[in-house]
């Protein structure tokens, strides 16, 4: 049993009450709750993560599904698992999560707790808490007007690390912002070893493309996408780390799945993109340092559903839809790159959003290679969001024919024309705001079950 003070006591109270009311009456608020509880009581997450062996999942693109991935896995070997699986990743997010699974007269011992984090909430976690592990998927420019450069990124999370110097950290060692940090935490890698092609120069709008020591460029050996892949600098030497976990083939990429070959395990990840195959690598890595079988990790894997937006599919009448959360130039390509691999027509509806979890500067549009749709068998083009009318500027100069632009505000009118699409498969391409109100919309009309 732990034990507690009366102000925590009253903070638990207030938080258990704010999470039952935002759920049965206003359908949602998985922030909120913590907010109220850390008005009575500033240290609560100390009391209530207490005994948990915690996982913190940071980085910019993947965290939701790695996260999920991660739990997945653990609950598979039969663990008493808790996680934040909405993606409410702020430092009152993390809270909720701990108090909505804070059980009254009994001890956390033996329980996982596999939490994401926002890259600038770390330190604040981990002020109160001791991971096991935290992990960091990847750092792309995201935010700009919120986070800065990658290299600021990095910073916000390193403020974090600095606390708990006993964290494992797992890293993803295709980034060179990870290699040789300046911290005494025990680090290891998981990267590829083997990609789809033989690309070796980066792009101009890459990020971190010049030496974090003595600002050289970058060369590759190949690069996965963006600034990732096995890098080296020319002028210092220093290059990737080596490499604890790696993909070591590629077996076959369709737009719904990829089998791989990590390490000596064959391993088919139930999401499409190589974006994904990073999230279940990571996710491989994190299980092996737990001490969890390949095959049970091959297994969880396999079977891993869409979470929340990120590739969740959906039935709109006879409209098949999966949702593709997309926020910056580095995932918006890789999403685009799984709309190629389609061989058959399908439609697609941009929504574009500038509110401040979207991020107020949509300049980064103009960095995303829209080109590329412009061969591809792309019937109707939806477009939506506050800022349409910029996003369907962007599509008109990347070559896509205007005549088959449907541009539309209001979701129920935009939810008819969907419903009378040339096509019956239908991509969504949102930013953050933007899936998470149109979800509220099909929610309301019965088309998603869950809206949390």
């Amino acid at each position: 049993m732990i034990k507690i003070n009366i102000k925590s006591i009253i903070s638990l109270l207030a938080g258990k009450t704010t999470i039952f009311l935002s759920k049965h009456l206003f359908k949602g608020g998985s922030t909120f709750p913590g907010m109220v509880a850390l008005k009575f009581d500033k240290q609560i997450l100390k009391v209530i993560a207490k005994d948990y062996r915690v996982v913190l999942v940071t980085g910019t693109n993947g965290k939701t599904t790695t996260t999920s991935m991660i739990a997945n896995i653990f609950k598979e070997k039969g663990y008493s698992v808790i996680t934040n699986s909405t993606g409410a990743n702020l430092f009152r997010g993390v809270v909720s999560c701990f108090i909505d699974n804070y059980r009254f007269f009994k001890s956390n011992s033996g329980r996982y707790a596999i939490i994401e984090v926002d890259e600038a909430n770390v330190k604040f976690v981990t002020e109160y808490i001791n991971p096991e592990i935290i992990t960091i998927t990847n750092l792309f420019r995201d935010q700009l007007d919120r986070y800065g450069e990658v290299y600021t990124t990095l910073l916000k999370i390193l403020e974090g690390i600095v606390k708990v110097p006993s964290t494992k950290l797992v890293l993803n060692g295709d980034d060179s912002l990870f290699g040789k940090l300046d911290v005494p935490n025990e680090a290891i890698y998981f990267g590829f070893n083997k990609t789809l092609t033989d690309e070796t120069a980066i792009d101009v709008n890459a990020d971190a493309k010049f030496c974090k020591f003595c600002k050289s460029p970058y060369e590759y050996n190949f690069i996965t996408y963006n600034h990732l892949g096995d890098y080296y600098c020319p002028n210092c030497n220093y290059k990737r780390s080596d490499l604890k976990y790696a993909i070591e083939d590629i077996l076959e990429v369709t737009p719904t799945n990829s089998t791989v070959l990590m390490n000596d395990a064959k391993v088919t990840i139930s999401q499409s993109g190589l974006y994904n195959i990073y999230n279940g690598l990571c996710a491989f890595a994190i299980g092996k340092e737990m001490g969890i079988e390949d095959d049970l990790i091959a297994d969880s894997l396999g079977k891993q559903d869409s979470s929340f937006g990120r590739q969740e599919e959906i039935i709109v009448e006879n409209k098949n839809i999966k949702i593709i959360l997309v926020k910056n130039p580095a995932g918006y390509n890789q999403a685009l790159e799984t709309l190629s691999l389609n061989t058959e027509d399908f439609s697609t509806l941009f929504m574009l959003n500038d509110n401040y979890a979207d991020g107020t500067d949509i300049s980064w549009i103009w960095d995303v290679n829209f080109e590329q749709l412009s061969h591809l068998p792309i019937k109707d083009v939806f477009v939506s969001g506050n800022r349409l009318y910029d996003m369907a500027l962007r599509l008109k100069t990347a070559g896509l024919k205007t005549d088959s632009f449907i541009i539309e505000e209001d979701y129920n009118s935009l939810t008819e024309k969907i419903k009378k699409s040339t096509t019956d498969r239908i991509y969504i391409l949102a930013t953050y705001t933007a899936m998470i109100n149109y979800r509220k919309h099909l929610y309301s009309k019965g088309y998603i079950k869950k809206l949390w």
